[in-house]
């Protein structure tokens, strides 16, 4: 046997940080039993924030950067991580996580929203690089393997969760722009060089001729596909107006669909032109006193209520009374929350597409108005690329009805991510034009790639996906293919730039492979919606390979549709040095979670991903380490799982029902029984047996030491940041179960 495996597991944010401080006690012990070490990974938000400023902060606040740690061991073949959902971090959440930091006594400095000095820009450039998608893209160096595991599906089948009723005659629909996007606008090419220290520069030149550098010393590889597109500020402009005044017209909810979290720097602009399109009128009136105190439309409407607490009480009424004129003369909002008054453009990470899109869909595509009613809605989301993916589904609803979940089949899906392939690596690589003028996309001889043309405020993006990923994405949808002998179906348009030059090499890499027998398919993502769709209403599968946007669309509608969660699938990301990445499922549920959590002691979060992301590691440790303990380990995991689903274990709604911390509980009493039932290892099986019987005998005992945190609230010194003390003890309330634990 090689040296002892070691498992890392990530500490994130929200309701899986909480959870994690009741799970992996046990997961150590049960790890110990048979050798196998883990060992924890702070990538949270707020760690990520204090490893930026190590310069500002106290020795005794300090931390290493671990997601720069764990950015060098995805390359090395023996690595296994569970990675949990993380905050994708909006602008608002960031400057949350700072204020909270600064009042536990660590001093970072503000976030500076317009930089007035190369050192206020030093600083905006390091808290730009936590903020979005700061995670996965370092993380994520292989492509996605997402699917719902079988024993997931059938207990979905047996247990079908709720669906909303469709009318036929709903107008739900989504609206999306049909010039000036990003779509309209791409530009694409294939990097013809030999040479590996290939670079190039974007830059901008406006009407004068003056030319603005905005990034150098762009890496390509040969064979890799560079991407360029642009999006008209002022076509956007133009859209939303007449998308208002359509639903208005309609009486539709008026709602907008993006991804500001993942895409953090070009959707908050959009974010900003819809919420200063709506409230128009708002921001020509009073827009030199909005602009005065700090107010971002890019940070959404309740930004602006946040700031205008500041102005003299007079003024605060004006402001206040023109916004309820507004509300009366424009569309009703899609509301996030209706007591509260919080509407779909208050924050732009409350309203994130994956999430909010598939939501509508299953309650009967409509969502929730002012009065706290549900309502017909427009869904915004402006750049068509993908758009047509929810319409389609609309459309097949409003014509077939709701989907049933006892019956229908399975989308799994293959997912190009791999070294920030396609749409979400374009972070560092988006701007907004300062002028009217051309972006360029320029090699070291002054050849120009790709021209965009652009005028003041437009959005300009590049993106870059290489060659090996492309050909590791072929394969890795091939071999799902052979294994399960499902259709795999290329979700490309050849409408699109980029999408035509990886249908070519997609087509090219197929022929390496034997195909016979295979169903290997290219639809674009609206025919291939509905040749899936079509399917799982007869309760077949469908393998979906997509790109990374893709990816995260269609790995929360269709499991959300199926199982009434995205966290409840496992999806295994096989690292192309040979290592292995297990992400435990979606965490769009969390902050309201932790709300309940906070209130009531009451943590419903389902750490279901967590297990089924812990077998695949474990399964992945035994193949690399020839480690039959561990093998053993998650062969019985999963019959424990099985267990704990067919008993009904998973966490409940309510307070004093079963929580988090309860289910955790049931997994293990059934782990250490088929662990002290199985007789491959005998070592095993002697460890277990008397752990079983005290946590069979004590099962009353623990329930109630358990049951007796909940009904209060919980104070664990911080959102963002955790208490480790307070926070194990309310994780971990019951003293007999941690002593049985503290054994192993």
């Amino acid at each position: 046997m090689s040296k002892k495996p070691n498992i890392i597991y990530t500490l994130t944010d929200e309701a899986p940080a909480l959870a994690t401080f009741s799970l992996l006690p046990m997961l150590k012990g049960f790890g110990n039993a048979a050798g196998i070490s883990f060992s924890l990974a702070d990538i949270s938000l707020s760690g990520r924030v204090i490893a930026a400023f190590p310069d500002y902060v106290p020795a005794i606040y300090q931390q290493e950067d671990a997601l720069a740690e764990l950015g060098k061991k995805v390359h090395d073949p023996t690595t296994n991580i569970i990675k949990l959902p993380n905050i994708s971090a909006s602008i608002p959440q960031l400057k949350a996580t700072i204020k909270e930091l600064q009042g536990q006594g660590i001093p970072l400095p503000d976030y500076p929203d317009d930089p007035v000095d190369e050192h206020q820009k030093e600083l905006k450039t390091r808290y730009q690089g936590v903020i979005g998608s700061a995670v996965n893209p370092v993380l994520r160096e292989g492509n996605s393997d997402r699917r719902a595991p079988h024993s997931v599906k059938v207990h979905a089948k047996k247990n079908p969760h709720s669906m909303g009723s469709w009318n036929p005659q709903s107008r739900t629909h989504v609206a999306s722009m049909t010039s000036g996007d990003f779509f309209a606008n791409e530009q694409s090419i294939i990097v013809d060089v030999e040479d590996k220290t290939y670079s190039v520069l974007i830059r901008h030149i406006d009407n004068n001729g003056i030319a603005t550098i905005f990034k150098e010393n762009i890496s390509l590889q040969p064979k890799e596909i560079l991407d360029s597109s642009v999006l008209s500020i002022a076509a956007l402009r133009n859209f939303i107006k007449e998308q208002i005044q359509d639903a208005k017209d309609q009486e539709l909810l008026f709602s907008l669909h993006l991804k500001a979290t993942m895409m953090k720097v070009s959707d908050p602009i959009i974010f900003g032109v819809v919420v200063e399109t709506y409230f128009n009128e708002l921001f020509e009136k009073f827009g030199d006193i909005l602009e005065s105190i700090g107010v971002n439309a890019n940070n959404g409407f309740g930004d602006l209520f946040s700031k205008i607490e500041s102005l003299d009480l007079d003024t605060q009424k004006k402001i206040k009374e023109l916004i309820e004129g507004i509300y009366i003369s424009q569309p009703d909002l899609a509301m996030v929350n209706s007591d509260l008054g919080i509407t779909n453009l208050h924050v732009p990470s409350d309203v994130i597409i994956d999430a909010s899109m598939p939501a509508m869909i299953r309650s009967s595509g409509q969502m929730w108005n002012k009065k706290g009613e549900l309502q017909d809605t427009k869904a915004i989301i402006p750049d068509r690329s993908y758009a047509g993916v929810y319409q389609t589904v609309i459309e097949d609803c409003i014509k077939n009805g709701a989907y049933d979940p006892s019956v229908m089949g399975t989308v799994p899906n293959v997912g190009l991510m791999a070294q920030k392939a396609e749409e979400y690596g374009s972070h560092d690589k988006t701007f907004q034009a300062p002028s009217a003028g051309q972006f360029q996309v320029v090699d070291g001889s002054g050849t120009i790639l790709m021209q965009q043309t652009v005028e003041k405020g437009d959005i300009f993006r590049a993106s870059q996906t290489k060659d090996t990923p492309i050909q590791n994405w072929v394969k890795l949808a091939v071999k799902r293919a052979r294994n399960t002998k499902d259709p795999v179906v290329f979700w490309l348009n050849q409408e699109r730039a980029h999408d035509r030059n990886l249908i070519e090499k997609v087509n090219t890499y197929l022929k390496e492979y034997n195909l016979d027998e295979l169903s290997i398919q290219i639809m674009n993502p609206v025919d291939a919606t509905q040749y899936s769709i079509d399917r799982i209403r007869s309760g077949l599968n469908t393998i979906s390979a997509t790109g990374n946007v893709l990816r995260d669309y269609l790995t929360d509608l269709f499991p959300i549709l199926e199982l009434g969660t995205s966290a409840k699938m496992l999806s295994v990301v096989p690292l192309i040095n040979g290592g292995g990445l297990f992400e435990t499922g979606a965490g769009g549920s969390a902050p309201k979670h932790v709300e309940q959590f906070f209130k009531e002691g009451h943590l419903r979060w389902d750490s279901l991903g967590e297990f089924l992301a812990l077998g695949a590691s474990l399964e992945h440790c035994a193949e690399t380490h020839s480690h039959p303990q561990a093998a053993i380990l998650a062969k019985t995991l999963d019959q424990a799982t099985q267990q704990l689903l067919q008993n009904n274990e998973s966490p409940q709604r309510k307070v004093h029902q079963i929580d988090n911390r309860d289910s955790h509980f049931y997994l293990i009493l059934h782990w250490a029984r088929a662990l002290s039932e199985q007789e491959q290892d005998l070592d095993l099986k002697a460890k277990f047996t008397p752990i079983t019987q005290q946590l069979s005998e004590n099962q009353a005992v623990i329930l109630e030491e358990l049951r007796s945190a909940q009904g209060k609230p919980q104070e664990i010194g911080g959102y963002y940041r955790l208490n480790p003390s307070k926070t194990n003890d309310a994780m971990r309330p019951s003293p007999r179960l941690n002593h049985i634990i503290d054994q192993l």
